[in-house]
């Protein structure tokens, strides 16, 4: 059999790419079945072994699930949060497309805390960008951002529903982030927030509210984000 496409790339890797296609298109879903190795086999023209290495390699990545005696089944979307990432990178990170839905992007006034937790006088205006993060095609975190309107008089006009918040502040406004500091706890949803995540009111949620610094020191993000129970993995590192 051969194991390499006509192109030369890996014949596993076609075969995670064409999962990965479908994943994308939302023809598989989060719990759908994935193809068998052996149909897999069948289907791409390669061994059983390299079908096999296709989807092992895929579940480490967290893109499927392997249940024993059950099958092969797509992951919910899961974020890492280990590591200072853009939605954006996350989702490269596992070989997938970001997708957000722009909510909200503008300038508003009247939030005194959150001007403060910027360094900001407490008048200061804010620019706004609220999204739903989705992952094939299924909304799983709400988040808001906000930064100095002063320091970045444009943002409401940038093109946000697939582009980096990262990278625009890096491109546009020559802002490298650096680190962040994060409050962590559980909440419910609330009625609007239900709706635009899809799920029951007061249903569990995770609320991760974080205070992202430049390369300089300066407090240039505050973020609100809320993930739905079961889509997220909170990975930390200890060393001594």
């Amino acid at each position: 059999m051969n194991r390499n496409s006509q192109n030369g790339e890996p014949a596993y890797r076609r075969i995670q790419n064409t999962i990965r296609k479908r994943i994308e298109s939302g023809k598989l879903r989060p719990g759908d079945v994935v193809d068998s190795e052996r149909e897999l086999a069948r289907i791409h023209r390669v061994s059983l072994m390299t079908a096999r290495h296709a989807l092992a390699d895929l579940a480490k990545q967290g893109v499927v699930e392997r249940r024993h005696g059950a099958g092969t089944f797509v992951a919910p979307p899961k974020i890492h949060f280990n590591k200072l990432m853009s939605y954006t990178e996350q989702m490269a990170s596992r070989g997938l497309a970001a997708r957000s839905k722009v909510i909200r992007q503008c300038t508003i006034e009247g939030e005194p805390e959150i001007a403060a937790r910027l360094s900001l006088p407490l008048t200061s205006p804010l620019a706004v960008v609220e999204r739903v993060r989705q992952a094939a095609d299924e909304p799983f975190a709400l988040e808001t951002c906000y930064l100095s309107a002063a320091e970045f008089p444009d943002l409401a006009k940038a093109a946000l529903e697939r582009g980096s918040l990262f990278v625009t502040l890096e491109r546009e406004y020559n802002v490298r982030l650096a680190y962040a500091d994060e409050e962590i706890d559980a909440t419910d949803a609330d009625q609007r927030t239900a709706e635009l995540l899809s799920i029951a009111k007061n249903s569990p949620l995770l609320r991760i509210r974080q205070l992202i610094y430049s390369s300089k020191g300066t407090p240039t993000i505050y973020v609100v984000g809320l993930y739905r129970s079961g889509r997220h993995t909170l990975v930390i590192r200890r060393f001594r």
